[in-house]
């Protein structure tokens, strides 16, 4: 995958209804867009599936739906006033502003492209006998790139354990790093930058009426961690999940959907007895990576990466990352928050935040492992992954977004052969047969064959040809979108056909 790549991406999610830039007949609005109709229902899909797999198929989580608008303390508690901050940095030329974190990340990522053609070079070279492990192991190239990413790593990392900013823009400097629209290196100083948005609650302007949006969906589970702890007589450990907007004043919004002021989270926090944590987020590491592969992603595209930068609550971060036509970058964060959050609550709010642990016969503050996964880049990382150019055997080729049977917009497309000849009609009969189980298209308009290619850009898993046969043998041709095999199926056993390949419990 590369940058050619993500433009057919984006070109592709406009052109079939999956993402609209927002307020475009305005303008639009920068870092903004809107689900189309397609990408409605993908969405909801993905949803969906990570309901099931956290909430249903545990009996020791369950979800909740809080508010986006909370009490300005909550924010005060959790620290996100005072320290929720990225590195600013703005290059003087070009008069841009940039994350300075992210700046030295991609120039670690460049250092990693050059390992990645190095190791091509060698499978060309030694084909079959290639051994990947030995090559890095031996190559002086590789060595000595390896040992300048670990070296840049642990001064980006003691800098920002010591918040010493004056540290992160000598390492910009050092290390040669350029704006890439101006090409200078004339850079400002560092400073921290707060992600909050700030707004008014009321009729009346003033300090008392200033909240802020949420810029993550975790406070509203540890405000309600009692209420649910109580009412669902819940015994440790549970966890409680929920999925919501969260809003962040990033400093660049960027890469389409990848990074937006407003997106979509899917979180769960899972309350532990102190000491434990190290198993639980263990454990959740494992499960979260078997959820990603359970939709075919395969094992090349994602990879764990441990946080350089600790944020102010964890004791533990990992990221499951993903390959994007622009590098790996973070898909899913798995972190061990301790027992910050609740005792800042508690501390605050003087309300009693603890468990009391029968078989220890003792109260204590739990402590909490977080998964948290970004639903719009799961949507994009599933675009990224399903969508590709197809070379036929007759010269032509074909647009196919493959994505998991069960996650795709819409299960069938209908189509008569003709509109005339009672086909229409009894295709609308099939039709509204299925439409009660699954998201079906029903689709007369231009030949089968260009039918059978915009159902393959859309991601429809099957066709459904009514012909001339359909009338007197009750049948119908089943086209599959991957193999673009097709085969007859009677009517009475089409229910039966769909299910057994888009249902979700497949992905279980």
């Amino acid at each position: 995958m590369n940058e050619e790549h993500f433009k057919k991406i984006i070109s592709h999610a406009k052109e079939f209804g999956f993402i609209f830039p927002s307020s475009e007949i305005y303008d639009g609005l920068s870092a903004t867009y809107d689900y189309g109709q397609n990408g409605v229902e993908l969405k909801n899909n993905i949803k969906k599936y990570w309901w099931r797999s956290m909430v249903q198929m545990n009996e020791n989580i369950v979800g909740i739906d809080a508010a986006i608008f909370m009490h300005p303390n909550t924010w005060k508690a959790s620290g996100h006033i005072d320290a929720f901050n990225d590195p600013l940095i703005d290059n003087k030329d070009s008069k841009k502003r940039y994350r300075a974190d992210i700046l030295i990340e991609d120039h670690i990522q460049k250092i990693e492209n050059k390992i990645n053609k190095e190791l091509i070079k060698g499978k060309k070279r030694f084909g079959e006998d290639f051994n990947e492990a030995e090559f890095k192991a031996t190559n002086p190239n590789i060595i000595r790139r390896i040992k300048e990413i670990k070296k840049i790593e642990e001064e980006m990392e003691m800098a920002f354990k010591n918040d010493d900013l004056s540290a992160i823009y000598q390492l910009i400097v050092n290390l040669g790093i350029t704006c890439p629209l101006s090409g200078s290196n004339n850079w400002t100083d560092v400073r921290q930058f707060n992600l909050m948005f700030k707004t008014e609650l009321g009729s009346v302007s003033g300090e008392s009426s200033n909240i802020f949006l949420r810029p993550e969906t975790a406070q509203g589970i540890f405000v309600n961690y009692l209420n649910v702890q109580k009412t669902g007589r819940k015994k440790i450990p549970f966890g409680i999940a929920q999925i919501g907007k969260a809003f962040r004043n990033e400093i660049v919004a960027r890469q389409f959907i990848f990074r937006m002021r407003e997106f979509e989270q899917m979180e769960m926090q899972f309350f532990i007895t102190p000491g434990t944590q190290e198993k639980w987020y263990e454990h959740w590491k494992k499960e979260r990576m078997k959820w990603h592969k359970a939709l075919g992603i395969p094992q090349e595209l994602l990879r764990f990466h441990d946080h350089i930068k600790l944020a102010h609550y964890a004791d533990a971060a990992s990221d499951i990352e993903f390959k994007f036509p622009f590098g790996f970058k973070e898909l899913e964060g798995i972190h061990s928050r301790t027992d910050f959050d609740l005792k800042q609550h508690e501390d605050l709010s003087k309300k009693k935040l603890r468990y009391f642990d029968p078989e220890k016969n003792e109260s204590y503050i739990p402590y909490v492992i977080e998964t948290s996964i970004g639903l719009d880049r799961m949507f994009l990382a599933l675009l990224a992954y399903s969508l590709k150019e197809e070379k036929l055997e007759d010269g032509s080729s074909r647009s196919v977004l493959s994505l998991p049977y069960s996650l795709a917009p819409n299960k069938a497309s209908v189509l008569p052969l003709v509109k005339k000849d009672g086909l229409a009609e009894k295709a609308k009969q099939i039709f509204n047969s299925l439409k009660t189980q699954y998201n079906c298209i029903y689709d007369e308009k231009d030949s089968i064959g260009k039918r059978y290619r915009r159902n393959d850009a859309l991601g429809t898993p099957f066709c459904i040809t009514i012909d001339y046969d359909t009338i007197n043998d009750h049948a119908v041709t089943v086209r599959e979108r991957d193999s673009m095999s097709q085969e007859r199926i009677m009517l009475e056993d089409l229910n039966n056909f769909i299910d057994s390949k888009v249902n979700m419990n497949l992905l279980f």
